[in-house]
């Protein structure tokens, strides 16, 4: 039980969210809950849930897997960051983003400056449990995808090291109560959201 809950179930006082001052980018590998939970906290918080994926597909009129297949990944990565910095400059909400975006230090500095970067930080077998039955995954479309999501794992946590906050994503968790953890988190960032 989080800690918002048992304040609740104790009768005390719990304090809700205010206005959203800076857009909270939820970054990660895939599978570690971005969309999920970041939608469920935009719910919470009362503010719009952007996704860039769903942006960058609905721009093209094309999924994911069609776009790496026709234009490539280096062209993906263009229209990711163009997307992230469209999205970061027109509204303030939670935005959640795909598993590669945060490795370009252009998308990390759009996003340090535009808003705060929310690790969602989960173990391998966490993923891969999350991942392994779905066909949605350009990256994983290998021999042996779980060599691959291992290879990429170990390549990109350095560079999700670098966000703003860190949330542990453990597989176990309800989606509500990592909402509470990512919201306890952004209680050390009064220039993110002020509470009540």
């Amino acid at each position: 039980m989080s800690e918002i809950e048992q304040k609740a179930e104790s009768g005390c006082s719990v304090p809700q969210p205010g206005d959203l001052k800076k857009t909270i980018v939820m970054v990660g590998m895939m599978g570690a809950g971005k969309t999920a939970v970041g939608r469920a906290l935009a719910a919470r918080l009362g503010v719009p849930f952007l996704d860039s994926d769903h942006e960058i597909e609905a721009a093209a009129n094309m999924s994911i897997p069609e776009i790496f297949a026709r234009d490539g990944e280096s062209f993906f990565r263009l229209k990711e960051r163009q997307v992230i910095t469209r999205l970061l400059e027109e509204e303030r909400g939670v935005l959640s983003t795909g598993g590669g975006a945060f490795l370009s230090e252009d998308n990390r500095n759009i996003i340090r400056q535009g808003g705060v970067s929310v690790w969602l930080k989960a173990d391998l077998n966490v993923l891969w449990n999350r991942v392994r039955h779905k066909d949605t995954r350009p990256l994983l479309r290998t021999a042996d995808p779980r060599a691959t999501l291992s290879d990429l794992y170990d390549k990109r946590v350095p560079f999700y090291a670098e966000a703003d906050l860190a949330v542990v994503s453990d597989g176990d968790t309800s989606i509500d109560a990592m909402v509470d953890r990512v919201l306890d988190a952004l209680k050390t960032r009064p220039d993110v959201l002020d509470w009540k």
